[in-house]
């Protein structure tokens, strides 16, 4: 592997369009677009079609279905979300790449964390600018850059910005797959771990509900009739938490129960709200039968347990297809001076997703940067242009077949 003028080329146009690739996820920081803000998300859509459409091939806006969440008072209620941008440029070509983002934030409307702040040290504290503003400008960058280089008729992709990854891509998971299984080789744009390294193999997730039912009664004068769902929902956070150090790499956080009333009303509903994270489908296996056995033994004289959710994320393995594309991306980093390094991540992401459809993938492009999802958040400038360039010589080397995506896909078995 080795750089031509022509890949010397895109990286000089990419160096010469620092401020705009910078300026353009700062002024996205300034749109409220947390995953449950409707307004937000569709002015960061209004605001990111115009710049999708600059790269050649169709634009559309893919309608979601809602997705489903269980209220706190045991109700399951419809969630709408916005439609995911799609751009598919050359579905003829011999590789075909699948590029994914997300433009929802983990910040809710009304949030006070709106704008991007220069720190002492040269890095800009911003919403949503390291999780994932910074990483979507990165990428259109690369792709922008990419169409110039003699080589880009024999790549095709595909580019989806979804809407709900920071809620589990509920809604955007069966486009996901669907691209996937069409790609060879997958390019997602969440920032990168701390030094900047990627992320290799990855735990899987699941988000989990239990609705306790229990009997309402008057706290003075029929307590006894009462069924206590608070009580019987503790019982149960208890019981569920005791699952960790049960399984290597399993770990059950109870992290809410909703519930509850006056002081004199013996409750009658709870929500007990939990997260599990596991190595691989096995341990899957292993905590939801764990899980299921708790709540069956929660149901008593007058108390019911039902549970909701599953695991929404597979655990991402790092594979030998895995470990070929990644050689590869630190083979295109060391051509243009930088160090591509990698390590384990329990964190979950849309790589989880493709990787789940049997499509390998590199899911930490973005910028790098570091404290996401806190109002700490923060992303270093010089790490714009120098992620842009990397994702250019990785399309470059695709096209080329110097990384052979075929040849990757096909190790995935």
């Amino acid at each position: 592997m080795q750089l031509t003028t022509q890949d010397l080329s895109i990286l000089e146009r990419l160096s010469g369009e620092k401020d705009e690739i910078l300026g353009r996820a700062v002024e996205w920081c300034a749109l409220s677009s947390g995953s449950r803000n409707l307004p937000g998300l569709e002015a960061q859509r209004a605001a990111l079609e115009p710049v999708l459409a600059e790269l050649p091939g169709e634009v559309e806006n893919v309608a979601l279905a809602d997705s489903h969440e269980v209220a706190a008072d045991g109700s399951l209620k419809a969630q709408p979300h916005p439609p995911a941008l799609m751009a598919t440029v050359r579905p003829e070509a011999p590789v075909q790449v699948v590029l994914t983002g997300h433009y929802d934030t983990v910040y809710p409307a009304g949030t006070r964390f709106t704008e991007v702040r220069a720190r002492a040290d040269g890095a800009l504290n911003g919403p949503g600018l390291a999780d994932m503003k910074g990483g979507i400008s990165v990428m259109l960058a690369a792709l922008r850059a990419f169409e110039g280089h003699p080589d880009h008729a024999r790549l095709g992709y595909r580019v989806l910005l979804s809407p709900d990854e920071e809620i589990g891509s509920l809604a955007s998971a069966p486009v996901l797959a669907r691209l996937a299984r069409g790609g060879q080789v997958g390019l997602t744009y969440e920032p990168a771990m701390a030094g900047g390294a990627l992320a290799a193999q990855r735990k899987g997730s699941g988000n989990f509900h239990v609705v306790v039912r229990g009997r309402a009664a008057h706290a003075g004068r029929d307590f006894d009739k009462g069924r206590n769902a608070i009580a019987a929902a503790a019982d149960l956070a208890v019981r569920l938490a005791g699952a960790n150090g049960q399984r290597e790499g399993v770990t059950l956080n109870v992290a809410r129960i909703d519930g509850g009333g006056p002081l004199n009303m013996v409750p009658d509903i709870a929500v007990v709200r939990f997260n599990i994270r596991l190595p691989d489908a096995q341990a899957g296996e292993w905590a939801l039968a764990y899980v299921r056995a708790q709540v069956e033994a929660t149901a008593a004289e007058g108390i019911a347990a039902e549970l909701h959710g599953g695991f929404t994320r597979p655990a991402k393995p790092f594979n030998p297809a895995q470990q070929q594309l990644f050689g590869a991306v630190k083979a295109a980093g060391a051509l243009i001076g930088q160090e591509i390094a990698w390590a384990p991540s329990g964190g979950v992401c849309e790589g989880n997703n493709l990787f789940a459809a049997g499509l390998p993938n590199v899911d930490t492009l973005g910028v790098r940067g570091g404290d996401i999802h806190s109002q700490d958040e923060y992303a270093w400038p010089e790490s714009f242009v120098e992620r842009a360039q990397l994702s250019a010589v990785i399309l470059a080397k695709l096209a080329s077949g110097e990384i052979p995506a075929a040849q990757i896909k096909a190790a995935m078995g």
